[in-house]
This record gives C-alpha cells, sequence and structure tokens, in this order.
C-alpha cells in the first residue's frame, strides 16, 4: 500500500508539524500533542476543548479557532489521546469561565477525559462534559457502550463554539450542546476499508463488489454487508434509518460527509438523492454541508448526519467561524 509518510511511528507528529507551518493563527505543540487557538485564553468566554484518535481529520484540530473550538488534542492514529494532554489544553485555554469537554462516545475518549476533568478540577479549573452519541446503526460496537460518536460532533463544536463566542455562560453552552446532541442523529457507509500507517494494509476485510451498512469511523463493523448498492438505494436506506430515530419535526441541518476517499463529485451526486428522501418524506432542509469532514483515512464512503434545529440553532450555526476546515461570515 503506498502512503505519503515518511515512517510510521512519526505520521502524528510530521502532520502537526505542517499543520503548525500552514495556520500561524495556531499554537501547535507537537511534542505534547496540543493544538490551541493563538489568542487564547479568550477573556470572559467559556473555552471549548475536544480530541480524539488522529486518522479523522479535520477533525478536531481543523475545528480550532475563532468560533468553534479554543484547543483540540490529537491522539495517535484511532487512539484516544491521554489525560494529561487535556489538562494542559484546559489550562492552556482557561479564561476563568470554565471549559467545555466535547467527548465522542468511545470508551478510551470517555475515560480519559473523564480523569482529566478530574485533574483539571483539582488545579481549579471548572469543567462540564458533553457526550456525543449521534449514530444510530448499532446499539453496542467494538469501541463503545452505547451509540458511536460521529459526524454529529461537528454540529456540537460549531454551535456550542458560536455559543462560547457569543460570551454566555458554561451552562448555557453546555445545555446548547446537548440539545444538538439530543437533536442529532447519524449513519455511516463504507465503500472500501482503510488503511492504517502502522498496519499498511486494510483494517478489515470488504471483499470488492460490497459495503458495509452502518459503519463506524474506525471500520467497526455495522449492520449489514449487501452487494453494491447505486448512491439512489444508499441514500434511502441510510436517510431512512436515520428518520426512523429521530422523527424531525423541525427544519433539518444536513451534513453529507466523505470518509476521506470518496471525491466530491460523487458527494454532491449523494447529496442530490439524499434531498430527494427528505423531500419525499417532508422533512424541511434549513443548511447542508457537504465535503470530508469526519474522516476515516483513506476510506471510501459516506455517512449522513441531520440536526434538526430551532431558530437559536440555526442563527447559532450560521454565526461566523473561522477554522482551518470550516469558515464563513468572518
Amino acid at each position: 500500500m503506498r502512503m505519503l509518510i515518511n515512517v510510521a511511528e512519526t505520521v502524528v507528529a510530521d502532520a502537526l508539524r505542517g499543520m503548525a507551518a500552514a495556520h500561524p493563527e495556531l499554537v501547535v505543540d507537537a511534542e505534547n500533542r496540543v493544538i490551541v487557538r493563538r489568542d487564547a485564553p479568550v477573556a470572559q468566554k467559556v473555552a471549548l476543548v475536544s480530541g480524539g484518535g488522529s486518522g479523522h481529520e479535520p477533525l478536531h484540530g481543523g475545528f480550532v479557532g475563532p468560533g468553534m473550538l479554543d484547543a483540540a488534542c490529537p491522539g495517535e492514529v484511532f487512539t484516544s489521546p491521554v489525560p494529561d494532554q487535556m489538562v494542559r489544553a484546559a489550562a492552556a485555554v482557561d479564561s476563568g469561565n470554565g471549559v467545555l469537554f466535547i467527548v465522542k462516545n468511545y470508551t478510551g475518549d470517555v475515560l480519559n477525559f473523564q480523569m482529566a476533568a478530574e485533574l483539571a478540577e483539582d488545579e481549579g479549573v471548572q469543567v462540564a462534559s458533553v457526550l456525543v452519541n449521534d449514530d444510530v446503526a448499532v446499539i453496542d460496537s467494538t469501541f463503545t457502550a452505547g451509540r458511536r460518536g460521529t459526524g454529529a460532533t461537528l454540529f456540537v463544536e460549531k454551535i456550542a463554539g458560536a455559543a462560547a463566542e457569543e460570551g454566555m455562560p458554561l451552562e448555557r453552552v453546555e445545555a446548547l450542546a446537548r440539545q444538538v446532541v439530543a437533536s442529532s442523529r447519524s449513519f455511516g457507509v463504507a465503500l472500501s476499508a482503510c488503511t492504517t500507517p502502522a498496519k499498511g494494509s486494510p483494517t478489515f476485510d470488504l471483499p470488492a463488489g460490497e459495503l458495509e451498512l452502518g459503519v463506524g469511523i474506525h471500520g467497526e463493523p455495522g449492520r449489514e454487508r449487501r452487494a453494491m448498492m447505486t448512491s439512489r438505494e444508499i441514500a434511502d436506506f441510510a436517510v431512512d434509518a436515520v428518520l426512523e430515530d429521530l422523527d424531525p419535526r423541525l427544519p433539518v441541518l444536513v451534513l453529507v460527509n466523505g470518509m476521506g476517499a470518496t471525491p466530491l463529485l460523487e458527494l454532491y451526486g449523494f447529496n442530490a438523492e439524499v434531498r430527494r428522501v427528505l423531500d419525499e418524506r417532508g422533512v424541511a432542509v434549513a443548511r447542508t454541508l457537504v465535503g470530508n469532514y469526519v474522516t476515516s483515512l483513506d476510506m471510501a464512503g459516506c455517512s449522513v448526519t441531520l440536526c434538526q434545529v430551532d431558530g437559536e440553532l440555526l442563527r447559532l450555526w450560521d454565526a461566523p467561524v473561522e477554522t482551518a476546515g470550516l469558515r464563513w461570515g468572518r
């Protein structure tokens, strides 16, 4: 397998060095694995910290900046960051108004962020935590107890980030983040397996001509395997799986997300089918975002995330943001 790397052992460190070179608006500590917005801590502002295993870029480091995260903690590929990273990040961004940890529901992330919250509070930092568990494909999985955290993480980080940027208190920012989690559901599909640098070969066996319905962002099994389906058929299956669980009464934000190796030509075509299904089901669409945002290295495939939004959530979604991976309005 050909990969654009030096050696597997330095993939994350090399990526962080490259990120620092490309984004002087960030402070990238490659040794300690912490990415911080350069103007942190921002006075009178709740700080947002997230993180997780590398290989899902631009999540989370690509979402550090005004209007989203104040800091992110990248772990090794598909491996949780450690509590020391999170404590260091919290200390770097805390202005005295508290820190919100945004945690995807994977066992390692949950345990390490929980330990970090306890350690940070021992050092005088007020910490609240929100767990993202939006994947409807399976209840328990290889990496989780309960539903996995996937595409809704972007919605949480953007909307909570906007609320924090406006100066809302920690309790309100946390409540809005929880509202987004409760209002969001996702479903993913793999057309190919991904390849980790350490392994150098596909992480799971997906025979040619088959796809995995309900795959996780580490390649965890989903609901079932089927022979290859058309974009129209995949949209019918994925959107219906989300709507069966969400049953939105309000307009929705739509994220049509690539898993890393699917080109925008195909993603936009898939979005046309997603919109068709939503129109047929009578679901109003408020905004749509299409692209590779919550990825799985070089996996071919896609996911659909819907989040029903009231007027306040939509206003916060539309608020200005300026990060490496998402920017508008500034």
